[in-house]
């Protein structure tokens, strides 16, 4: 295996020193034309890249911010991804992009990792709700930045959605359209996305005079397609069975709809059915799927210029905030159709 080329070569096949070598890679400006085409010759023929890694070191900070999310499948950690690395790249950061898969032990790896590259900062949905991960991440005093989490301004920075607000939202669509009983597919309860959407619902059930009875509960293990079909079959079984189905988000709600049209079992007509994110497949599915919006771009938007107002040269004017967005309920077919 070839050695790789250093400054020292570098310098010694252009006859200069490794001073005005570095000038030139780092200070044109500072070096004599004839001397900086001759080293940036050398440059070329010796195939030179300069170590990233070595500039951070002597620097003391990285170019590199991170984001962690739970699943890189879920389209809306994909959105979330896009505003963050537009942000970014306008800063001329790059985005180190990686997925716990809702694992505490993965996520735990992956802030290891962080600490040991001595990233600029971190963007991160936690996956461990005790904050344990974290606790621990803070003593590599590495700035972060809570996305689709709430966290205390006096203990950083987050941007979320106000999920509450955003579960009432489907649930009164659904009341509006003369839906009594509701199934709520949940994925995990242990997630506070999960919990905060079922006590919007059940809110709106309240105030509109109904006992909790009227939502029912079905969790899932995660927030996919598979186990949303899963669901749509345990909702098949009930008996009697809710008229109208709230998925915590579109990917349960894909999965539920393929087990209805499996079954032949008619949407909106027979079961009315409300998703959560609204990915680019709720409009696009079988029958368009009425979705509670969430702003995902803006969202990974806000948290990066958080996390750069943090980590970069005004850094000690900075306050930290707790950003809570605005859901919006997007009506489609799914929810409209007249009932039989």
């Amino acid at each position: 295996m070839a050695q790789t080329v250093g400054i020292k070569e570098v310098a010694r096949h252009a006859g200069v020193s490794v001073g005005t070598v570095s000038n030139v890679i780092n200070r044109p400006h500072m070096v004599a034309e004839e001397t900086r085409e001759r080293v940036l010759g050398a440059i070329g023929e010796l195939g030179y890249v300069r170590s990233e890694s070595a500039r951070q070191l002597r620097a003391g900070r990285s170019r590199i911010i991170s984001l962690l999310v739970l699943d890189m499948a879920n389209p809306f950690f994909v959105d979330v991804a896009s505003g963050a690395e537009r942000v970014a790249r306008g800063a001329s950061l790059g985005v180190m992009l990686c997925n716990s898969a809702q694992s505490v032990t993965e996520e735990a790896d992956y802030l290891s990792l962080f600490a040991e590259q001595r990233v600029r900062g971190v963007l991160v949905t936690p996956a461990d709700l005790t904050g344990r991960n974290l606790t621990e991440f803070r003593r590599h005093r590495i700035p972060f930045v809570l996305v689709d989490r709430v966290l205390p301004s006096a203990e950083g920075c987050s941007v979320s959605v106000d999920d509450v607000l955003g579960g009432r939202l489907a649930a009164q669509h659904l009341l509006d359209q003369g839906h009594a009983s509701i199934a709520y597919v949940s994925g995990p309860m242990s997630l506070q996305q999960c919990r905060d959407r079922r006590d919007g619902a059940l809110a709106a059930l309240t105030d509109a005079g109904l006992d909790a009875s009227a939502l029912h509960v079905l969790e899932a293990d995660r927030l996919d397609v598979p186990e949303g079909r899963d669901a749509g079959a345990r909702l098949l079984g009930m008996d009697p069975r809710p008229s109208a189905v709230f998925c915590a988000n579109d990917l349960l709600a894909l999965g539920v709809l393929q087990a209805l049209f499996a079954e032949g079992v008619r949407v909106p007509e027979d079961i009315a059915l409300v998703g959560y994110d609204d990915i680019e497949f709720a409009a696009a599915a079988a029958v368009p799927l009425t979705s509670v919006r969430q702003p995902a771009v803006r969202m990974g938007r806000q948290a990066a210029e958080l996390l750069l107002e943090e980590t970069g040269d005004e850094a000690d004017r900075h306050r930290h905030q707790s950003i809570v967005l605005e859901p919006e309920l997007i009506v489609r077919d799914s929810t409209l159709a007249p009932r039989h």
